[in-house]
């Protein structure tokens, strides 16, 4: 069993489907909702606990029925969690918006407690980051806090991973603490300045995001599955009619987190991500959508 460690960010998500996406002060009538526990960090931290990991998730919430979500969500999925609480905030929210025809997605997030996460915090648990096989984190909470994380998790050895979402400028220190970035092709085009919408651009994207400093990037890219540095593009399983896209990167970075928490290398743990993912996006919610071990391993047999 892997021990991987999340740094990173709960919210609430309330997610609402609907035909399409209403104009500035116009109001539509929606197809359906749903409440749920969401944010990427949570949503990695689950998707790799229901994959066997040892997982813990360093975070804030505040003591309110969100945060009781939280504390619940991370129970069924085996997750430990290194938490400070917020007197003076509450745990974040998103709003979702999914279109029925297509699955794709819009989200505004307010994170409340998780804004506050802070330096503090990661010299607080320096000791969980330092006795991890694997140091993941996103961009949700302040990018100095993240960066941190990754230095503490370098500084000792482990393997890094950044999920660079939302899209950020980065500072140029950062790239060089990441033995893999994961972006999607939005957020490579923010970081690069190029599009991504093939496999020959998210090569000489990545051969950009190399030079900074990465030591691999990985660039997820949808339907088309991922493409891993000096391997090429790594297409994404069809097991079944996608429902929503949601928590399919956040899938994507906890199964690739196991994998590579259980000393595969990289092209198996990208492998290993894509069919995590593949499996999420069948699926409705985000957490709700993370699949268990035996299902991953069914489709990798195939």
């Amino acid at each position: 069993m892997g021990k991987v460690v999340i740094l990173g960010v709960f919210v609430a998500d309330t997610a609402y489907r609907a035909s399409r996406m209403p104009k500035m002060g116009e109001t539509i009538l929606g197809n359906s909702f749903a409440l749920g526990p969401g944010g990427k960090g949570s949503n990695q931290a689950v998707a790799a606990g229901n994959l066997g990991a040892d997982v813990t998730i360093i975070t804030r919430l505040a003591d309110d029925d969100f945060g009781k979500m939280a504390m619940q969500t991370w129970e069924n999925a085996n997750v430990k969690g290194a938490v400070k609480y917020s007197t003076d905030s509450y745990t974040g929210a998103a709003f979702i918006f999914i279109d029925d025809k297509t699955g794709d997605n819009a989200i505004i997030i307010a994170p409340g407690a998780a804004s506050e996460i802070s330096l503090k915090d990661i010299h607080y648990n320096s000791e969980i980051i330092s006795s991890a096989d694997v140091f993941l984190t996103q961009l949700e909470q302040p990018i100095e806090v993240a960066q941190e994380g990754l230095k503490v998790a370098k500084e000792n050895g482990k393997i890094t991973i950044l999920n660079p979402a939302p899209a950020a400028n980065l500072p140029k220190e950062i790239f060089g603490l990441c033995d893999f970035i994961t972006p999607n092709e939005t957020e490579t085009e923010a970081l690069t300045g190029l599009p991504v919408r093939n496999e020959k651009e998210a090569e000489t994207a990545a051969k950009i995001l190399n030079d900074l400093g990465v030591k691999t990037p990985i660039i997820t890219m949808g339907e088309q599955g991922a493409f891993l540095y000096e391997h090429g593009l790594i297409p994404a399983f069809n097991v079944g009619q996608v429902v929503e896209t949601t928590g399919a990167g956040d899938a994507f970075n906890g199964g690739f987190a196991v994998a590579l928490s259980e000393g595969k290398s990289a092209l198996e743990a990208v492998k290993f991500g894509c069919a995590t993912a593949s499996i999420s996006v069948t699926r409705a919610g985000t957490a709700p959508s993370m699949p268990a071990r035996n299902e991953v391993e069914e489709i990798l047999l195939v």
